[in-house]
């Protein structure tokens, strides 16, 4: 068996010879069944000889291995002329990439940057911002209530109400956030991010307004932008507009803005014939569709790989 062990040309062969010495019908296993009934002297001879050929079976067990691994690798060699493999490299949503761009450009402006709560009760969704229970603009806006009355906010506004109510005057903030309309289309979508700038200080004039929109406007999109503002309605300025900015040949909407409503100052205690000041808010998801060139809202939120792959995100 001993040179057997020796003369064995694969680990095949090997295998077939472990099998038939320590298998269930080996002939070392017949022999260690039987120390039993040997003496001490032939007790220790089965040992020494079982020792020995474990031994043996390990040694040529490693050189067949060490052989075979050599020969392989006389065979094979990378080209390392060849291309890498690519690795994908997780990114950024294009919607959380265009928020921390606007947050940064506010900030960079002297904006403070609040939160909200996303549920509102009906006094800083609404009756606070100058829109009581009759009131007919309540009909703009289809939005989704609680059973107790409670309401998924419709804007980002009702954050500029909690922060006027906790710190006053003079303040400079913006608010980020999900709101929550009864919209879904390619350019809408029932959950939608909003952006909500609000200045208020003795002396704010509507001049103030707009030099905050088109430094805004030309850092996102770091180009000068051209705007123009037109007349509108929303309940919490006075006076209201649109804002619109040109791409290309053609004038866009992009939000709404105006001058704070004395009544929605006085909702938060604040003297109107003291402070005056500017709000305004729009949507950064129609903001990022522009800046990367993109035609359906829908596609932000299907959560498709493939589509980020291949938009170059």
């Amino acid at each position: 068996m001993k040179d057997k062990i020796k003369n064995a040309s694969s680990i095949e062969e090997l295998q077939v010879l472990y099998s038939d010495t320590f298998g269930k019908n080996g002939t070392m296993t017949a022999k260690l069944k039987t120390m039993a009934t040997l003496s001490n002297e032939e007790r220790a001879k089965v040992n020494a000889e079982n020792a020995e050929l474990r031994g043996l079976f390990k040694e040529k067990q490693t050189e067949l291995e060490n052989a075979a691994i050599n020969a392989k690798l006389a065979t094979e060699y990378v080209d390392v002329t060849l291309d890498g493999e690519q690795i994908a490299h997780g990114t950024l949503h294009p919607l959380t990439q265009s928020l921390k761009e606007l947050s940064a450009i506010l900030e960079s402006m002297g904006f403070g940057l609040w939160t909200g709560p996303e549920i509102e009760d009906d006094w800083h969704n609404f009756t606070a911002l100058n829109t009581p229970e009759y009131h007919p603009a309540r009909d703009m806006q289809d939005s989704f209530f609680m059973e107790n009355g409670n309401v998924m906010r419709t804007q980002t506004s009702s954050v500029q109400i909690r922060a006027m109510e906790q710190v006053g005057v003079p303040i400079k903030m913006f608010a980020i956030g999900s709101t929550y309309r009864k919209e879904m289309d390619a350019t809408h979508s029932p959950m939608f991010h909003q952006i909500e700038g609000l200045y208020i200080d003795k002396n704010v004039t509507m001049s103030d307004l707009i030099a905050t929109l088109r430094t805004l406007l030309s850092k996102f999109f770091e180009r000068d932008i051209e705007i123009r503002i037109r007349p509108s309605y929303f309940p919490f300025t006075e006076p209201s507009v649109e804002f619109d900015m040109k791409w290309g040949d053609k004038w866009l909407e992009m939000g709404g803005a105006g001058m704070v409503h004395p009544n929605v100052l006085k909702s938060c205690k604040i003297n109107p014939d003291e402070y005056q000041g500017f709000a305004f808010g729009f949507g950064w998801d129609r903001m990022a569709m522009l800046k990367y060139g993109l035609n359906d809202i829908r596609k932000f939120y299907d959560g498709d790989i493939r589509w980020l792959k291949n938009s170059g995100f």
